[in-house]
């Protein structure tokens, strides 16, 4: 998420609670996200070991810290026994929720040729364009974008908040506060009771001419790029990039932080753990190209059939 205005480190620290700059002051900073979507000029946090170095080494301008390290060149450190909880301050200082007052929000723009069924929300400063059917009963969230030609069916949710969660030491869960947005491109449809996530800090993306059936789930911060196809059921976690002419049969669950490559296509009720090449056919839990799968459970399939002749042969030696 990008502020309205840049913000010197001593405007962010006046906001957040036991901190210490180490950098100039008047340091400026455009902008925050979390570690998987920061860009320069923004500031991010860290507090797991795991991340240290990657936050460190990021192109973040600023990073919100719980221990003493060197500072990098360039970059600022806010140094804070919480840093997770100072990030969630900024994110509702300059991303509040705002409670609705009407179903549409006057501050939502909707294009020319739009129609919005009755029972439909529109939340705050949403950008709909034009000629758009939005159905009874879709919920469209605050600060999501819209393109042009676009069909939401009834029951979906646009822009609702990531699951994204914390657990604490004492095996609570604390939640991580979201800013970013949904973007969805023309002359996209979205089935019924679907959800399409808003990004943490970044922005959660489904591209020109994508098409989802009932029930699909997009995930936080998730790339879904342009003419792709998700059927019915399909769950796709967060920070994932699906590419271009990607086809999603039904029931198919993805898991985060992966790429599913251009043209790739994956056969109904296939579960994929790891990046996959595109302009092949995927099926399989976890999923192998579709061939490899076939020959594995014909093998299968005929696995009986080779350990009773196997037996009979045995029987046979014994006799002899």
């Amino acid at each position: 998420m990008k502020f309205d205005r840049p913000q010197t480190l001593k405007q962010l620290a006046e906001l957040l609670v036991d901190v210490r700059i180490v950098g100039s002051p008047d340091f400026p900073v455009s902008g925050m996200n979390e570690i998987h979507m920061v860009e320069e000029g923004d500031i991010t946090f860290v507090d797991l070991d795991k991340y240290y170095d990657k936050a460190l080494s990021s192109k973040a301008s600023v990073i919100l810290i719980d221990k003493e390290v060197e500072c990098p060149a360039g970059k600022c450190l806010m140094i804070t026994p919480d840093p997770m909880e100072n990030f969630n301050r900024l994110t509702r200082h300059f991303r509040p929720f705002i409670p609705a007052a009407a179903m549409v929000s006057p501050t939502a723009k909707i294009g020319r040729g739009t129609v919005v069924q009755p029972g439909a929300f529109i939340g705050n400063h949403v950008e709909i364009g034009q000629n758009c059917i939005i159905h009874a009963n879709v919920t469209i969230n605050d600060y999501t974008i819209i393109g042009d030609n676009t069909i939401i069916q009834s029951g979906a949710v646009i822009g609702g908040d990531a699951c994204y969660f914390q657990r604490t030491k004492n095996g609570t869960f604390r939640k991580f506060e979201s800013s970013g947005r949904a973007i969805v491109g023309n002359d996209v449809e979205i089935g019924a009771m679907t959800a399409v996530d808003r990004g943490v800090s970044g922005d959660t993306i489904v591209g020109d001419g994508t098409k989802m059936d009932n029930f699909v789930q997009i995930g936080h911060d998730t790339h879904i790029g342009k003419h792709v196809l998700i059927g019915a059921h399909s769950a796709i976690a967060g920070v994932t990039v699906i590419e271009d002419y990607v086809s999603i049969w039904a029931s198919v669950m993805i898991n985060k932080d992966i790429v599913i490559g251009k043209g790739a296509v994956i056969l109904a009720t296939s579960a994929v753990d790891k990046s996959l090449e595109g302009g092949k056919v995927y099926f399989g839990c976890p999923v192998v190209e579709a061939r490899a799968k076939w020959k594995e459970m014909a093998t299968l399939r005929a696995l009986p059939e080779i350990v009773e002749r196997m037996n009979r042969v045995l029987r046979d030696q014994e006799k002899q």
